[in-house]
């Protein structure tokens, strides 16, 4: 990851954030700065605490800044979806009364066995019997009899391709027989035991839900044990330009319904990233070169806009220009963006709306990049630099169902 300059905005005592354009004014960035706002994930993270009707475990990979972590934290949030020993350790180290969960199907031995033995964690996911197999190997002493099963073991199902804007059924998940043989297998090792899946990155259709939990519901049928927990992964979308989600109470209710029809002591878990932190983050970056109706600015597919590349998503955005007042009735334009390497795949098509007479020099604010900006950042082209700043401000676009207020 490339490295971050942190710029304090916090004064000693009380904190007192300032706004975007405050700080662009103060400080005039030539480098990129993200923007994180801890209000505002702490709200979205309490929202849907609130809302879910089980456990939320935060997917860290979406963010692992620990001002993000705190945050949520802050917000309620007291479990954490973990990919790898690093966020393993940086949970341990940073939350250490956090929930952690080791939730990547497939994991390295020396992952598996410091996980549990260094840091204590007990809950492992898994899509094959391979991998049940490291998991028991890694975490029983060899030859250890009569004690109690300490593990919580949770088989990934996989599900068939579904209309999600980043479609995640192609490499994880074991297909349903292969599931109901995992879960009998898993069953006589395990404390609890769970069955989970995910829909798709921004999954815009709360049907999609209903369909996976009752797939779910089959696997549990058909195992004939006892299934203590169905987690129903993550998905949940936030709004972009141009792409406006169902309210998060659809997603709640399709939920609750399907889970209506499991067995009654059968528990809910959710693993949510992008909808508790997109809205809590934004990058400022500056125009170097205007060419028609394309802006060269300073931040790209190789640092906090790998979305807005292979992804295709738009971003809210906003001009800021220092010492003008707001121009209520200024003509927009649609602009596309070149990021600063000297790759012609470092472009982000957009369009984003800014004001016809975009010139070089002028910053540009682009929002809902709390979710996977920073966590992608590069060294590409020696272009890694970026600062990083707490802001008081509002997020820039306004997901429904976490709603300020």
């Amino acid at each position: 990851m490339a490295k971050v300059r942190l710029v304090s905005a916090r004064p000693v005592g009380r904190a007192i954030l300032p706004l975007v354009d405050a700080f662009t004014a103060a400080s005039r960035p030539t480098d990129p700065v993200l923007c994180l706002r801890p209000a505002v994930i702490a709200a979205a993270a309490r929202r849907f605490v609130d809302s879910f009707p089980g456990d939320a475990l935060y997917a860290v990979k979406c963010n692992p800044e620990p001002r993000v972590l705190r945050a949520l934290w802050a917000g309620g949030v007291r479990h954490f979806d973990c990919a790898s020993l690093g966020e393993v350790g940086l949970l341990r180290k940073l939350l250490p009364a956090a929930e952690i969960h080791f939730m990547h199907p497939v994991k390295a031995r020396p992952a598996i066995h410091e996980a549990f033995h260094r840091y204590g964690v007990t809950d492992f996911a898994l899509d094959s019997a391979d991998e049940l197999a490291k998991i028991l190997q890694e975490t029983v002493p060899v030859g250890l009899v009569g004690d109690p099963p300490t593990l919580g073991l949770f088989v990934r199902l996989a599900l068939p391709k579904g209309g999600a804007v980043y479609d995640l059924s192609g490499k994880f998940g074991a297909p349903l027989q292969e599931a109901v043989d995992l879960l009998c297998a898993a069953r006589p090792h395990a404390a609890r035991l769970g069955i989970s899946f995910h829909v798709g990155s921004q999954c815009l259709e709360p049907g999609a839900y209903t369909r996976a939990i009752a797939l779910a519901g089959e696997a549990i049928a058909r195992c004939g044990v006892d299934v203590d927990i169905v987690d129903v992964g993550g998905g949940f979308p936030v709004s972009y330009p141009g792409m406006a989600p169902p309210p998060l109470g659809d997603y709640i209710a399709a939920i609750d319904a399907a889970a209506a029809e499991l067995p009654a002591a059968v528990r809910l878990w959710a693993e949510p990233g992008r909808a508790l932190v997109a809205g809590g983050g934004s990058v400022v970056v500056q125009v170097q070169l205007r060419r028609g109706d394309t802006l060269f600015v300073n931040d790209g597919v190789y640092g906090s806009l790998n979305d807005a590349g292979a992804l295709g998503l738009r971003f809210p955005a906003r001009c800021i220009r220092l010492g003008e007042a707001d121009r209520v009735d200024e003509e927009l334009a649609d602009f596309e963006l070149f990021g600063p390497t000297c790759d012609s795949a470092d472009r982000m098509r957009g369009p984003f709306r800014l004001p016809a007479d975009m010139r070089e020099g002028d910053w540009v604010e682009l929002g809902q990049l709390g979710a996977y900006g920073a966590c992608l950042r590069t060294q590409f082209n020696g272009f890694g630099r970026v600062d990083l700043v707490e802001v008081a401000d509002p997020p820039m676009l306004v997901t429904p169902g976490y709603e300020e207020g």
